[in-house]
């Protein structure tokens, strides 16, 4: 996408952006955004073909990619990784800047018709924040990360969309409550795996667990099957991180 064509896709969505408190993401909003705009509606139509709906698919994604341009700024390096986990969910958030539209969106997500494209946004942010965070799981635990920061993402969207406290303190302290929460799960996940005793009954899941490996690439979802035995990698802890149960 040249600069140029990123340039007008920014002024279209910040034109509705000032619409989308009253009337939500929809066709309305999109037409007053390319009024207020100037921007030619064929071209308008060209860079967004399902009109409000794509616009808020880019609010979303833009909200990423200030979070990654974030965290890529900020010295993690002495935070424990759970911190870092938390600091990227905030950052997260904290880039949306306007509440509203993120609650315009998720009314717009939650109908059945568009509640697929919701949810590989919230996957997608999810995935955002760990490759942002160096996250290089190759099997089983590719996918396990995901699903469980989308987990604690979306309720901690849910829980910051309804908190008036000062400085959002309520919603923070509501998301280290809930990576608390995964810590404990896969602190007890990795007591499992060295129990000599559950061993037996795990080495079944663990093998078909290894051949799973992640995606190549975005248009790859599911991801694949390897056919060359155990691969490498296995259930590990999952979940948070390499090294979250011990944090």
């Amino acid at each position: 996408m040249g600069e140029q064509t990123q340039e007008i896709r920014d002024q279209l969505l910040d034109a509705a952006l000032l619409h989308v408190v009253f009337d939500g993401w929809s066709e309305t909003s999109f037409k007053a955004a390319v009024d207020d705009s100037g921007i030619d509606p064929a071209l308008a139509m060209a860079l967004f073909p399902r009109g409000a709906l794509d616009l808020a698919l880019a609010y979303h994604k833009r909200g990423d990619e200030v979070m990654k341009t974030r965290l890529a700024a900020t010295d993690l390096t002495q935070m424990r990784f759970r911190d870092r986990v938390a600091l990227a969910v905030r950052y997260r958030l904290e880039a949306a800047e306007d509440k509203e539209a993120v609650r315009r969106g998720a009314t717009l997500f939650a109908l059945p018709t568009h509640a697929a494209e919701g949810a590989k946004l919230v996957w997608g942010t999810a995935d955002a924040i760990w490759n942002a965070l160096g996250d290089t799981s190759e099997d089983a635990n590719w996918y396990s990360k995901r699903a469980t920061l989308s987990g604690v993402y979306s309720a901690t969207v849910l829980f910051w969309l309804g908190d008036d406290s000062a400085d959002h303190q309520a919603t923070w302290d509501f998301l280290d409550r809930r990576i608390d929460n995964v810590m404990q799960i896969e602190t007890l996940k990795a007591s499992a795996q060295k129990n000599p005793l559950l061993k037996p009954f795990l080495a079944g899941p663990n093998f078909l667990a290894s051949l799973v490996r992640k995606p190549t690439s975005v248009d790859d979802l599911p991801g694949r099957w390897t056919q060359s035995g155990m691969g490498t990698g296995g259930m590990g802890a999952g979940g948070m991180g390499p090294d979250s149960a011990a944090e």
